[in-house]
């Protein structure tokens, strides 16, 4: 098959993708606050819609639209702040409404799961951090001159969610365990809202600083 890259460089992918996947971020902060707060159901919702973020974001470094938003400053910026803003409003979420993160009210958390996937999905697509990510580290394992490069760009980027569902899945079966323990101490679950906001806050003030160059 023209689309499948030799094995040798499917294995060194796996293994820099392994690496990536137990790297904290944005996207596993997400997952596993939502875990906390709502159950298992909606941890997996909301990485189900960041995967379809990494979707995206395959297809549009394939095309090159990615490249165009990175040597356009101005995009670049407006990526940025509209990226950072979004985390900043999810750190605001997780002090404001900290009662509705907490485990004793995850009863009816199933009709949130869209707005939970889309939420996963904005909070990937809109990092632009994400974007140079997949512009620097796709064109490494694909010859520029290869003429099935779109294809086998394609397949790592959807080989990349394969690979990180090992490392994520368990982390949100974790984090729906350590949950019920929550329920007995209601002040630590406050704590938990402010770190989850302290850590959303950090890491859009990263990606508010991300330098397209």
């Amino acid at each position: 098959m023209s689309f499948v890259p030799e094995t040798t460089v499917i294995l060194q992918f796996a293994v820099a993708t392994l690496i990536l996947a137990i790297t904290p971020g944005p996207d596993m902060t997400l997952f596993v606050s939502r875990t906390l707060s709502q159950g298992r159901a909606a941890g997996f919702a909301s990485m189900a819609g960041s995967f379809a973020g990494i979707v995206v974001h395959t297809t549009l470094v394939v095309v090159g639209i990615s490249a165009l938003i990175v040597a356009s400053p101005q995009a670049f910026l407006v990526l940025k702040v509209f990226g950072a803003g979004y985390l900043v409003f999810l750190a605001y979420q997780a002090i404001r409404y900290g009662s509705a993160f907490s485990p004793e009210k995850r009863a009816g958390s199933e009709r949130s799961l869209f707005r939970n996937w889309v939420t996963g999905f904005g909070v990937n697509l809109l990092n632009p951090k994400v974007i140079l990510f997949y512009m620097t580290f796709l064109p490494q394992f694909v010859s520029a001159h290869d003429p099935n490069a779109p294809g086998k760009l394609f397949f790592l980027g959807l080989m990349f969610i394969v690979v990180s569902i090992p490392v994520t899945a368990p982390m949100i079966l974790a984090a729906d365990g350590f949950a019920a323990m929550m329920k007995k101490n209601p002040r630590v679950t406050r704590i938990i809202d402010y770190l989850f906001a302290g850590v959303f806050s950090a890491f859009a003030l990263k990606i508010i600083t991300a330098q397209a160059k």
